[in-house]
């Protein structure tokens, strides 16, 4: 490689209060624009900041559950720039002394676990949003004082990929702790990528360029990519990076510059004169502490080593808190999770609807673990249990009683299925030549043959063993 990639990722991540960060203001997302809005955090003369403490309790558990040392002590700044949607002229945030250090991020890219720095986690509060349309602008204060975290990461980061990765490990991180609904669509979840090159073996990183506001995973990954081979491009030119804000261009997947890169000394940063310093002592981290749940990547691994999940199962059932609530809940109920998981993964999934932190699943927890019990005991077979499953959505109704309506019933006599699997046999002479010539794969059509005679009710152990007797396979 010519030149190796530096990047650094800031997230800013709304916390789900009810309420904003400085005012009792709501902070629900969708109302009518300027709706939402007071003297605080529309930045009249007069109007008084007061500190919102559950967005205090959210962030404190967001920086424990990545590892950072919480400070004591910590300062509110002053953020000064000019934009329209900003009223204050200034925005709430922390900068010397945020509130806590130093922790780290573990991603997994291509097998490989990487350890990624996370510098600091503050608090602040968000601007307003500025919308565009043929001859005019218009400003929404509603999200203007909404409660954020700003999660600044080290220039860890060597790729796009890895990018994309981290930013998903730690959406899951804050979803699963219950502090950020993870909705990039929405805004909630964002980032800004800091993105530099430099020659392989060189320490000092080149010139950074920032890349603002990329909603969406694919768009970061892509973004990146356009911009590390853009750089690449003037330094391949003899040309000179610039230190810049740069855009990103969804429809061609193009960056665009901005404007030039501000420094902290251009915000003239200065503590807040309207907010006391916040302290935290031992007992209150200790307290948030408590509360913080057992996170993705442990429970992927727990799911693994004491369930005997796949690692591709694991991964997809720790997707979302509720649907990996589910399935403990059945498995526990059952006493079985790879087969839980296994009718999960392949049935319910596909009817599963999420949004934000809410699911939307189509049975209960005691429903699946009834039905793969009636299966373990082979009162029906695994077809029917489709079929059963099918007639539960949406509804109360438990497996036994469905069973009993439709008249189910697994075929288990002997007798029966061998009599079904020589008619079957009898019927293709040339299919039953070609297995016992060594075409192994012919023995699923026999197989599926009885099966739909049966309608799925036979006994799929009885099948196999009488089919195998009959034509004489191993």
């Amino acid at each position: 490689m010519r030149y190796q990639a530096a990047i650094g990722l800031e997230v800013h991540a709304q916390l789900l209060t009810s309420t904003k960060a400085f005012c009792a203001c709501s902070a629900k997302y969708g109302a009518p624009p300027n709706t939402q809005v007071c003297p605080v955090c529309l930045g009249l003369p007069g109007a008084l900041p007061v500190l919102n403490g559950e967005a205090v309790r959210m962030a404190v558990r967001t920086a424990l559950a990545l590892e950072c040392t919480i400070q004591g002590v910590s300062r509110f700044a002053r953020k000064n720039y000019f934009y329209p949607d900003l009223p204050k002229g200034y925005q709430i945030s922390q900068y010397d002394e945020p509130f806590s250090l130093g922790g780290h991020l573990d991603i997994d890219v291509d097998g490989h676990r990487r350890t990624i720095g996370i510098t600091r986690v503050h608090m602040e509060e968000d601007a307003g949003k500025s919308m565009h349309h043929a001859h005019v602008s218009v400003v929404d204060l509603n999200r203007s004082g909404v409660p954020l975290v700003e999660i600044v990461g080290e220039p860890d980061l060597r790729s796009a990929a890895e990018a994309a990765e981290y930013l998903r490990t730690l959406r899951d991180v804050l979803v699963f702790i219950g502090v950020n609904d993870g909705n990039l669509e929405e805004g909630s979840f964002r980032c800004d990528a800091n993105v530099s090159i430099r020659p392989p073996g060189q320490t000092k990183l080149g010139a950074r360029v920032e890349l603002k506001n990329i909603n969406s995973f694919r768009f970061v990954e892509r973004a990146i990519d356009h911009e590390i081979a853009r750089q690449a491009g003037v330094l391949d030119a003899s040309g000179v990076v610039t230190q810049e804000t740069r855009g990103y261009r969804e429809d061609d997947g193009t960056t665009f510059s901005m404007r030039s890169k501000e420094e902290a000394q251009d915000y003239r940063y200065f503590p807040d004169p309207d907010l006391p310093p916040l302290v935290l002592d031992e007992a209150f981290v200790h307290q948030i502490r408590a509360t913080i749940p057992e996170l993705p990547r442990a429970k992927r691994e727990r799911f693994v080593a004491d369930m005997g999940l796949s690692a591709n199962a694991a991964q997809v059932l720790t997707s979302h808190p509720r649907v990996a609530a589910f399935f403990e809940e059945a498995a526990t109920l059952r006493g079985s999770g790879a087969k839980v998981a296994n009718f999960l993964l392949a049935e319910v999934l596909r009817d599963v609807k999420t949004h934000g932190l809410d699911a939307s699943i189509p049975i209960v927890p005691r429903q699946l673990a009834a039905l793969i019990r009636m299966v373990d005991a082979g009162t029906i077979s695994g077809k029917q249990a489709k079929e059963v499953y099918s007639k539960m959505v949406g509804t109360s109704r438990m497996p036994e009683e469905v069973v009993a309506q439709l008249g189910m019933q697994q075929v288990t006599n002997t007798a029966e299925i061998e009599t079904i699997c020589r008619r079957v046999v009898d019927a293709n002479p040339r299919q039953a030549d070609q297995l016992k010539a060594g075409k192994a794969a012919l023995f699923g059509f026999f197989v599926g043959q009885v099966m739909k005679e049966t309608r799925g009710a036979a006994s799929p152990a009885i099948v196999n063993e009488t089919l195998k007797r009959l034509l004489e396979v191993g």
